[in-house]
């Protein structure tokens, strides 16, 4: 007997009219209840249900109290904690470490419907109620993100692992489908949880006499803690051992205790990828919201469609090769078409597919033939600073799969909004995807990511250095012109990245103004756990060469990088004359074509502005090299997600874009 609304039970009484008393697992979520393939905790649940065991859902408990958390009583297997699907504290805080008002994951985007640090609050909950009568099990983002002692940006402190910290059994990290159904048949079959220490994709605590042999180990947490170049070698072996080829497993003594990472889990294959999406998800959030008005976090996906897993672009502030990995898992064509072809029975589809995407769109293929034999190279990239030799670069899957989800009956225009890859795509000799991509699947707008211009900065990025992005954007208006098209690149910029000096800054400053763009909202480097621009953010070191990395840290200089981004806004113009005048750098302040303020009642030294380039310094600002020379040297063309800009750019014939 199913329920009624064809969601996972919420109450007891929905789980009763399925005809079962106590379910196997009972999953604790910190978002609200949205039964898409775009919600981890959906994947997970439905493929324990999938697979024959009984599910009850507790999204958002009052964790105040204990009703909520005794809803279904005591689980026969385990319970089962995430945040869900971001880290609690990304969604609580800005990068300025203030309250956010609203939370997508919740109903009515209200904030406040969970706690700071959900996964340890939910397990500590689940602790003082049933001891260690039943298994807690924790996966998700903030799981998978904090499984090693790490630097905790809102404490300003480093934390040990959230194993330690929340008093869970095990903890599955990445994408969890291979490591949940073993536990699910172990736990299943009798085998004690503590006795569960073999299954890729885990972690567990064990004393230091039962450690496996043949691992890597990293220094402690209490070494870390005390030690910024202990902190920083951590972070590279954690790195160094995320591939599921060659990595071996890890260790990390935490006082009297080992935590012990397994190697990741193998990646689906495309059968198994393929037949998540053949299980019965309600694509939507759970009617008890409407009343709320929903859950806005279902708008961006409800009418797109996911392609792909995994991202080799490896960029340092990003937490995709932590917890996706590098290695790109894709679903079948047959399977893509068949979703679209769902979509368009939808009584609210109105002919637009808004995304055929993934953590990067344009990604179908291995980075390199080698990659699925010999895993991908440690502590090195393949597209930066610049595309690796062995780089294969080929759209034509992905060009065969859009031109076929364009052909479907009812579907007007197939968009691609989840992130292109420019520096992959200009590197393929056959533009016909990069015609067809302006022709067909722009809406207006193409937002990229170069984040930077300075190659200094982007390097400590980790991504491309800006001849590739100047490559890809010259190529991209010769297109629009071509086709007499009216769309605009939407570039998302980041500033006070770790490396990121306010010359730095005002170099960004120059190439903005160069190339007419406006960004109405710029991301400052937000330090979430795990990733490597994170670990330089505490440490000051280069993790990779343990080379000192200047860190901007004070909300002053903060504020005087951001300023600078925006600085065509008058609200801006006096922090930004005093923050030119700190760098001398004069020049810039006045009424000439090339500077960045006005001079405003104050004038410059000499009471009037300077236009001239004294001393060398330029509108480039480095090293005394002019204007054109610093341009031309430091362009280029990469979540962290979550970013929202919109940007003013203008077209090639000086017009300016439309609002993001």
């Amino acid at each position: 007997m199913t329920n009624s609304n064809g969601f996972l039970p919420i109450t007891m009484e929905e789980l009763l009219e399925r005809g079962v008393s106590q379910p196997d697992f009972v999953y604790i979520c910190g978002d609200a209840y949205v039964d898409h393939p775009s919600f981890g905790a959906a994947i997970i649940t439905r493929i324990l249900e999938h697979a024959g065991y009984s599910v009850g859902m507790i999204a958002q408990p009052d964790w105040r109290s204990d009703e909520d958390f005794i809803r279904f009583g005591k689980p026969r297997l385990a319970f089962l904690v995430s945040s869900g699907n971001i880290d609690s504290m990304v969604a609580h805080y800005t990068s300025a470490r203030k309250k956010r008002s609203d939370d997508a994951y919740s109903p009515g985007n209200k904030a406040g419907k969970r706690p700071d640090r959900a996964v340890n609050v939910y397990c500590q909950k689940l602790r003082s109620i049933y001891g260690s009568s039943v298994p807690i099990l924790i996966g998700g983002l903030e799981a998978s993100l904090r499984r090693f002692a790490h630097y905790d940006y809102w404490d300003d402190a480093v934390h040990p692992s959230i194993l330690v910290s929340s008093g869970a059994d095990l903890l599955m990290f990445g994408m969890g489908e291979h490591s949940m159904l073993e536990i699910a048949a172990l736990l299943n079959q009798g085998v004690p949880v503590h006795e569960i220490t073999e299954v890729r994709g885990t972690c567990y605590m064990c004393a230091p006499a039962d450690t496996p042999y043949g691992s890597a180990e990293c220094p402690s947490f209490e070494q870390v803690c005390g030690n910024k170049a202990a902190y920083a070698k951590a972070c590279k072996i954690q790195y160094d051992q995320q591939d599921e080829v060659y990595g071996k497993r890890i260790l990390q003594r935490h006082g009297k205790q080992m935590l012990v990472q397994n190697p990741p889990a193998l990646s689906l294959t495309q059968e198994e990828f393929d037949e998540i999406y053949t299980l019965p998800f309600m694509r939507t959030y759970h009617p008890i919201y409407e009343k709320e008005g929903g859950v806005p976090s279902i708008k961006e996906v409800r009418f797109s469609i996911t392609h792909n897993r995994g991202c080799f672009g490896f960029c340092n502030f990003c937490s995709i090769a932590l917890h996706q990995g590098r290695r790109m898992t894709t679903r079948s064509e047959a399977s893509v078409l068949e979703e679209a072809r769902y979509l368009t029975t939808l009584p609210d589809f109105k002919g637009y597919i808004h995304d055929i995407g993934g953590p990067t769109a344009n990604f179908r293929h291995p980075s390199c033939e080698k990659q699925l034999k010999y895993g991908l190279c440690k502590g090195k990239k393949c597209l930066a600073p610049e595309p690796c030799k062995n780089l294969h670069v080929d759209h034509t899957e992905y060009l065969q799969l859009l031109r076929k989800l364009r052909a479907l009956p009812k579907v007007k225009r197939v968009f691609i909004r989840s992130g292109i890859r420019y520096d992959y795509l200009i590197c393929d000799d056959d533009d016909t995807f990069f015609r067809e991509l302006v022709r067909y699947h722009v809406s207006g707008q193409l937002k990229v990511a170069p984040e930077h211009c300075s190659n200094h900065v982007l390097d400590m990025m980790g991504k491309p250095h800006i001849e590739r992005y100047k490559l890809f954007q010259n190529r991209f208006y010769e297109l629009t012109k071509s086709m007499n098209m009216e769309q605009y690149l939407v570039p998302y910029l980041m500033s006070s990245h770790p490396g990121s000096t306010v010359k730095d800054a005002i170099i960004l400053a120059c190439f903005l103004k160069e190339e007419g763009i406006r960004p109405e909202q710029v991301q400052d480097f937000y330090p979430t756990p795990g990733t490597i621009s994170t670990c330089m953010f505490y440490t000051g070191l280069n993790p990779n060469t343990m080379e000192e990395v200047y860190v901007p840290r004070t909300a002053q200089e903060k504020s005087e990088q951001r300023a600078l981004l925006q600085y065509f806004m008058p609200e801006n113009h006096e922090k930004i004359r005093a923050t030119l005048r700190k760098a001398g750098r004069v020049d810039l302040i006045g009424s000439g074509p090339h500077c960045l303020v006005p001079a405003g009642n104050h004038g410059t030294q000499n009471g009037k502005a300077d236009s001239s380039r004294k001393n060398g310094h330029s509108a480039g600002g480095k090293n005394g090299k002019n204007q054109k020379q610093s341009a031309q040297q430091s362009r280029s063309g990469g979540h962290f997600s979550g970013k929202n800009q919109g940007n003013h750019r203008k077209g090639p014939a000086g017009s300016k874009g439309r609002k993001s």
